[in-house]
């Protein structure tokens, strides 16, 4: 067999990424679907139109390569974290739209829960720090306003799942209900101590557990695909969610190393391996994907707002046509005049965590212009990912002397020098950016046998940039100076 299927279901899109043994990229389709915001904070995706793209991208990619399902080795899986999904079972119908990551409708159940003195209890069993971004609340807020959901719940009519868990089980013809560690340690619901659904979470947001999927680990065999979606059965070998999966895909596999995801969200990821290491800083503690039946665990920072940031100076502002222009106008101007622009538009995540901030931009002078707003909003991400650096580095007691880099937004050359200079750290941008699908592709090959080892896996590893610090420290400091400044403004507008 000569591929590896990657279906990578983003927050914006679907995509089927072919791979081959050498990690390349032999066929890539993408199609993105719609944003639904029913209203101001809330986000929500048609969790049928999410099954639709993804299998209309994995039959095109197939066909581009004219490939068919006895070419495929193995589906892996890779998904946006934490969106909810519940359906019934008999039919296969979701009851409602799904509640999307960055939707903060919630928040008002994590404030009650937060206030009844549950936060430690959260932490300590989940890693997670209470938000309305983990899927915990989102069950409980489908089951308590969509009519009848509970009680069909508790009869055992509904299922719960991430997005790995429903298009294995729309893949499966409704086989199989499962997800793997990964996704499960994202829920708010699940032990990642005891590696179990914690019973006592589960009484506090009265989530029936009968609903949830079996937890196994995110390079395993948990099914085939039906012989009528492809003409003939692909063996389903691995899911993991995103950030992880471009964690494994960077191939961070040691205790230290650690990588940063630029997509809608910005991700950083810090290898553990066995060690739970308890964050101080404003991090949550996660699993990270593995193979074998072994846990390894991960320090993780969660930016909200990243790319997103750019798709908001595109289809909002229409700043910039494409996502490209970006770069073009941050090197119009040396600097941006002073001023910053904090995209807290759901929120801010790590290490602040404050779910009722709202974006701001700040230090604006007459002589303020696109260019400028452009360059900030470019070096907000930046920013942001060097408060996570920073709180990352305090809580491993590891200092950071390399950062791997992946997602959409690396290719931007601007972004990447202007991380390396406010991280004071060297960037390395790999030849694959798409190390989220080669996670989910490594993971699913690995099940097989299509790679035999992690050794096997490293020989594809290429770089294609390093980028090395060039600002000087004084400058680095004043910069984070107004930085920091910046993000108490927009913490300011959100109290009461």
């Amino acid at each position: 067999m000569k591929y590896i299927m990657s279906l990578d279901q983003g927050t914006t899109s679907s995509r089927c990424i072919l791979f081959d043994r050498g990690g390349n990229i032999c066929a890539s389709v993408q199609k993105e679907f719609r944003q639904i915001y029913p209203q101001p904070g809330w986000v929500e995706h048609d969790a049928g139109e999410i099954w639709d793209t993804t299998l209309e991208v994995s039959r095109a990619a197939m066909a581009k390569l004219g490939v068919e399902a006895k070419d495929i080795a193995a589906i892996g899986i890779t998904n946006q974290r934490e969106t909810t999904v519940i359906w019934d079972k008999a039919t296969g119908e979701p009851i409602a739209n799904a509640i999307v990551w960055q939707c903060r409708r919630t928040s008002d159940i994590i404030d009650g829960l937060i206030k009844d003195g549950y936060a430690d209890t959260i932490r300590y069993k989940t890693g997670l720090h209470p938000d309305a971004y983990f899927s915990g609340s989102k069950i409980k807020w489908l089951l308590d306003n969509v009519p009848g959901a509970r009680a069909r719940a508790e009869a055992g009519e509904l299922l719960f799942g991430t997005i790995d868990t429903w298009l294995i089980w729309k893949l499966t013809g409704g086989r199989v209900h499962v997800t793997d560690y990964t996704n499960a340690s994202r829920t708010m619901l699940y032990n990642i101590r005891e590696l179990c659904w914690d019973k006592e979470l589960l009484r506090l947001l009265d989530v029936p557990e009968c609903m949830l999927p079996e937890v196994k680990p995110s390079s395993c065999i948990y099914g085939s695909s039906e012989f009528e979606l492809y003409g003939g059965e692909i063996p389903i070998a691995g899911a993991a969610g995103d950030q992880q999966c471009a964690l494994f895909g960077q191939c961070c596999f040691e205790p230290g190393q650690m990588k940063n995801t630029y997509g809608t969200g910005c991700f950083l990821l810090m290898n553990t391996g066995s060690e739970i290491v308890e964050s101080r800083n404003g991090l949550v503690t996660t699993i990270a994907a593995s193979c074998g039946d072994h846990v390894e665990y991960a320090l993780e920072g969660s930016i909200f707002v990243g790319g997103a940031a750019v798709q908001w100076l595109r289809d909002e502002l229409n700043v910039v046509s494409d996502a490209a222009e970006t770069q073009q106008y941050a090197e119009k101007v040396p600097d941006t005049a002073g001023a910053y622009v904090v995209p807290a538009f759901t929120g801010l995540g790590a290490p602040y965590w404050n779910q009722r901030a709202r974006g701001t931009v700040v230090g604006i002078t007459r002589g303020f212009s696109r260019a400028h707003l452009v360059r900030a909003t470019l070096e907000s991400i930046a920013y942001q990912t060097q408060d996570i650096i920073e709180a990352m580095e305090r809580d491993s007691g590891i200092g950071i002397a390399a950062l791997k880099v992946d997602g959409g937004a690396c290719a931007n050359n601007f972004l990447m020098q202007f991380q390396a200079d406010i991280a004071g750290c060297s960037v390395y941008r790999p030849k694959c950016i798409e190390t989220t699908a080669l996670g989910a592709a490594y993971l699913a090959g690995l099940a097989v046998g299509y790679w035999e080892s992690l050794e096997d896996v490293k020989q594809n590893q290429g770089i294609d940039r390093v980028f090395t610090p060039e600002m000087d420290k004084e400058k680095r400091t004043e910069l984070l100076r107004g930085w920091h400044k910046a993000v108490k403004c927009a913490q300011v507008w959100a109290e009461e």
